[in-house]
């Protein structure tokens, strides 16, 4: 876990809810983009070296894998072609925003593991974020051992990078609800034993939405929280460009601000 410090390693996941609209192909909110750059900016600029911005696919990705024809085993493969648009967007803003920015594919720097989950391979990644420089990543297809190319959404692109700080990686998932919630009120605290109650609750996702809506994103950060991740689903609309206190111990965080945290069993939450 995040040493009392804070995080050696922050992954920002920015969801594609806040900055386009799912229900469409290719759409992008220009200044919800920019506003969000400048988010990252601004924690890039306090822990340089310690970010990784993570894109939701938004209606590129989700455009792209809708209607995938399982008789053709290449038939995700518009999203590698997708998500670099989108990349590149964020690349652009955010060197918009001042700070050095590169666009990183991740079917170049991942391949999937034995257990079917995404694992970081190369020096890519590592050797950014020594010299500095802000890395870019998005969901892709990756191919499995037969030649099929299967959807990795970006939810699950954060795991991925855990190794780089083991114990010491923050996923911070942006969206466009407080967190997990029951009803109307924020499920606070979650590990992966006590989430089968929370997963209960939550809605079918729309059939435009192509990676499970909440219940897939809490899916994966249990998943993320067993490898050893601290895990926090909060509101983009809440976190302003003074954002710094996202690289900050959970217990200084302010106390009015919902979200819900996932952390590992062992860890008291």
């Amino acid at each position: 876990m995040p040493t009392p410090d804070g995080p050696r390693l922050l992954v920002l996941k920015i969801g594609g809810s806040l900055f386009s609209d799912k229900r469409r192909d290719r759409h992008l909110d220009a200044e919800a983009v920019r506003h969000y750059a400048r988010v990252a900016a601004e924690l890039h600029r306090a822990a340089p070296g310690r970010v990784v911005l993570v894109s939701g696919g938004g209606s590129y990705g989700h455009g792209a894998v809708r209607d995938l024809d399982p008789a053709d085993p290449f038939a995700a493969l518009p999203l590698t072609g997708a998500n670099a648009e989108l990349r590149w967007a964020w690349t652009e803003a955010l060197r918009g925003a001042g700070v050095p920015a590169f666009p990183v594919q991740f079917a170049a720097t991942a391949v999937l593991g034995a257990d079917g989950a995404p694992a970081l391979c190369g020096e890519a990644v590592p050797r950014l974020l020594a010299a500095g420089i802000l890395p870019v990543l998005s969901g892709d297809c990756l191919p499995t051992p037969d030649g099929r190319l299967v959807v990795v959404g970006s939810d699950l692109v954060p795991g991925a990078l855990i190794g780089l700080a083991p114990e010491a990686t923050r996923i911070v998932m942006l969206t466009d609800v407080d967190g997990v919630m029951d009803g109307s009120t924020v499920v606070w605290h979650l590990t992966p034993a006590t989430a089968g109650a929370a997963l209960g609750v939550l809605r079918e996702a729309p059939r435009w939405d192509t990676t499970g809506s909440m219940v897939g994103k809490l899916t994966a950060l249990l998943a993320h929280a067993s490898g050893g991740a601290e895990c926090v689903i909060l509101n983009g609309a809440r976190v302003g460009t003074a954002s710094r206190f996202l690289l900050e111990p959970l217990s200084t965080w302010p106390e009015t601000l919902p979200r819900t945290t996932v952390v590992a069993d062992r860890v008291n939450a």
